[in-house]
This record gives structure tokens, sequence and C-alpha cells, in this order.
């Protein structure tokens, strides 16, 4: 339903699951790996790279979740990256539907996504569109 606010799910991100994701996509970057590097950074620690909002999107929200359906296809995102997530962070994801219309006899759904950390404040927002199975 459109405007209502989906089902999510606290996550706390822990460095063991950085790790496990940046391994997972062949990031080698220091600032998610090395603690000495990323003290020594402006980031003044370790920080999670933006593109964890992937494993966040199913982190923050349950296994019977519409976008979780089997055959659902993204159709594209936008994203605004704020500030990074660190480990140790709470995450709280705020979600909902915005529209839904057929296009070619499919189901097109548009929704919009905000990470934010323990403190309330914006880890990363995005837009996206995704394409529901029959």
């Amino acid at each position: 339903m459109p405007g209502v606010a989906r089902k999510t799910l606290p996550y706390v991100l822990t460095r063991q699951a950085i790790e496990l994701y940046c391994r997972s996509v062949g990031e080698t970057n220091p600032l998610y790996f090395n603690e000495d590097y990323a003290l020594a950074s402006r980031y003044g620690g370790l920080i999670a790279p933006p593109s964890i909002h992937i494993l966040l999107m199913f982190a923050c929200t349950p296994a019977d979740d519409w976008m979780r359906t089997p055959g659902t296809v993204n159709a594209g995102q936008s994203w605004s990256y704020n500030i990074p997530a660190r480990p140790g962070d709470t995450i709280t994801l705020q979600a909902r539907a915005l529209d839904k219309f057929i296009r070619r006899e499919r189901l097109f759904v548009v929704h919009d996504n905000v990470f934010f950390n323990q403190h309330g404040e914006v880890i990363c927002s995005g837009r996206g569109h995704t394409i529901r199975p029959k």
C-alpha cells in the first residue's frame, strides 16, 4: 500500500559483517579493514563502504517483506550517502512504497528507504523501482 511504512528491524552492524561483505564484493580499501590506517584517516576509525546499504536492506527487513519475494527484480535505484556506517552502529530503516502501477502487464513499485544510526543521523537514503512477480 503506497505511503504505508514497511515493517523493519534494527540491526547491529558488526566489524565481521563489514569484512564479510567487503570480501564478497572484492572491496579492499583499508578504511574497512585496517584499524591503524582508519584511525589516522579523516574518519578517525573503521567505517563501512557506502554500498553496505545492500546488506542492510536485507538485515533490516523481515523474511516476509514484499521486497524479498522470489522473482522481485531491481529495476533501478538512486542513493545519497550522508555519513559512513561504523562497526557497532545500530541501524534502523524507514521504508515505504510511494507508488505502484502496471506497465506492460507487470507490477512496478516505487519505494524509498532511509537508514539511520543509533543517534538518529541519516547514513544514506535512496529511491528505487522494483518489478514484482505476478
